[in-house]
């Protein structure tokens, strides 16, 4: 089981990467990813500890077997969970299985899930019977490892909204070492 410090962030990057453009820098979801970098910088407090700031940089091209695979369970033996992005632009790749795998059904990492289309917790719940939209749910099927394995460690599913992400950072819940209950939960409305 892992029980590191940092906050391992899994997004969808093409494959394979292309040096020629701007390689994960043009996909949409590491975007994303690097807003959490930028509110890190802009505000100390905000609780985002960048796993990916741990260790070796990954470069467009590394090779899977020999660099990626491993750099990648390291930083998710050096985490306390996993911040994945899921988007109508996520896509199923080779890296987001193994994220997801080895992180949760390997480490036991609990889920923190930051939907980027979404900016209202009602974006994620139906308000009224506090159950999951459907057009969430339909992304779940963008990442089969991801809808298989939520009931297996606690999972938060949250808007892109800055507050919400810092208390699900924050909340012992959603840490390898002091984790909750296994299941799906949300913010209510």
């Amino acid at each position: 089981m892992a029980c590191g410090t940092g906050n391992y962030a899994a997004f969808h990057v093409d494959e394979p990467f292309s040096e020629g453009n701007a390689g994960a820098h043009s996909t949409r979801d590491f975007c994303y990813y690097n807003v959490l970098r930028v509110w890190k910088d802009m505000d100390p407090s905000f609780p985002f500890l960048d796993s990916h700031g741990k260790g070796y940089d990954v470069r467009d091209g590394s090779d899977w077997e020999g660099t990626l695979e491993a750099r990648i369970r390291g930083r998710l033996r050096d985490a306390q969970n996993l911040v994945l992005f899921l988007s109508s632009a996520t896509k199923h790749s080779r890296a987001l299985r193994e994220e997801v795998d080895y992180g949760v059904n390997g480490l036991g990492l609990p889920i923190i899930v930051v939907y980027p289309d979404c900016s209202e917790r009602s974006d994620i719940v139906l308000c009224e019977s506090s159950r999951v939209r459907k057009e969430i749910e339909d992304l779940w099927g963008r990442l089969p490892g991801l809808r298989d394995s939520m009931e297996r460690v606690p999972t938060i599913h949250v808007p892109n909204k800055k507050q919400l992400i810092r208390h699900a950072l924050q909340t012992d819940d959603f840490k390898a070492g002091t984790k909750g209950k296994p299941g799906i939960s949300f913010y209510p409305c």
